[in-house]
């Protein structure tokens, strides 16, 4: 039984512990540029805590679970709360909240560092002493800054990882896709279904929230079977596998299934607000791609290969042959035997541009 949690919990942990190493790399920073200003001796003792290596190793700890605990609380929680703002707006908001959050935080992690550096209990005077001066110095308004200095940092990843996806943006960071690389992939067209004449239907606007609706119940499918959104194309969306992704469970084709079972559970949702529920065709198929980033106003990750027009062509062929999936004879080889899907064969086609028919397969069996 494949277990659907599991690529899902990966999802969130690959989006969530760069906010972690975030805030680390910049405590790190930040007490390097104060250890080198004040000659690596603490000149105000009275407030500012002696860094020793307990000290440096429980700081260390505390602002990585402190980035975590941001990360966690963004990716889940508030980042969904401010998507129909702009992202100034956003910024702005989550910078109020989480700097209430920091203060608590804060307030929270100075008396244990104090308990540390004296040997003393966190109940002992000494203690609170010490957190009473730093609460009103100079000391105190410098790590604010410090941690506005970050959440900022952090929120700026955030943004800029929503907006070109958290893959793309660690495979521009890592350099990956720097050199062009040949790869085997798996392609999806989806296409929804009657999209022109449900755009007439329902207006411009009404109908663009219509496919961001449509488009968020697709999401947690793609998650779970391991997609990768490539492109949004209007009313069609393309998803994209590494082959040993998409052929792991038959991940691909459970995907559309996935996705099939989500919109029709929220289809009395549409049904209630936009009078109609959405439904789609797709094409399948799998081929060598060049992988690379392109671009020069505006960098992409960028697939070219014969695979994307054939699979487009095969997309449309559903209509066609009164399907709603449809997958080449390569990519129905290549999963047939990893799963409990079952194929049966629809058509061979000439598709436009190739020399060589085409053997069209839909499944029959799940």
């Amino acid at each position: 039984m494949i277990n659907l949690a599991k690529p899902k919990t990966k999802y969130y942990l690959k989006r969530i512990l760069p906010f972690g190493v975030i805030w680390l790399a910049l405590s790190w920073f930040i007490l390097l540029i104060e250890s080198m200003a004040t000659d690596y001796e603490n000149k105000r003792p009275e407030t500012d805590i002696t860094v020793d290596w307990a000290i440096f190793l429980f700081a260390s700890f505390a602002v990585f679970m402190v980035g975590i605990a941001m990360g966690t609380v963004e990716v889940l929680w508030l980042g969904k709360q401010f998507k129909s703002k702009s992202f100034v707006r956003k910024i702005l908001y989550k910078m109020g909240f989480y700097l209430l959050f920091m203060l608590v935080i804060n307030c929270i992690t100075f008396p244990l560092a104090a308990s540390i550096e004296m040997g003393t209990s966190i109940l002992d005077s000494g203690v609170w002493d010490k957190f009473s001066h730093y609460i009103v110095s100079s000391t105190f308004l410098s790590t604010m800054v410090s941690l506005s200095f970050s959440i900022f940092v952090s929120l700026l990843y955030s943004g800029i990882s929503e907006h070109l996806g958290h893959d793309v943006l660690l495979n521009f960071f890592s350099g990956k896709y720097h050199t062009p690389k040949e790869e085997t992939r798996i392609f999806m067209f989806l296409d929804m279904k009657s999209s022109t004449s449900l755009a007439e239907q329902l207006g411009h606007q009404t109908y663009f929230q219509f496919l961001r609706d449509y488009y968020n119940q697709l999401s947690d499918a793609i998650i779970q079977f391991k997609g990768e959104v490539y492109q949004y194309v209007g009313d069609e969306i393309v998803i994209s596998w590494k082959k040993e992704d998409g052929v792991l469970h038959q991940n691909c084709i459970q995907c559309f299934y996935g996705m099939k079972v989500r919109l029709e559970k929220k289809s009395p949702y549409f049904n209630k607000k936009y009078g109609v529920a959405p439904s789609f065709r797709a094409g399948m198929h799998m081929g060598q791609v060049t992988t690379g980033e392109i671009g020069a106003l505006k960098k992409e990750i960028f697939f070219t290969g014969d695979v994307l027009n054939a699979t487009s062509r095969i997309q449309n062929l559903c209509k066609t042959y009164g399907k709603e999936l449809l997958l080449s004879a390569r990519l129905k080889e290549a999963i047939a035997q990893k799963g409990t899907v079952q194929f049966e064969s629809v058509a061979t086609v000439a598709l436009e541009g190739r020399q060589e028919p085409m053997t069209l397969f839909f499944p029959t069996q799940l």
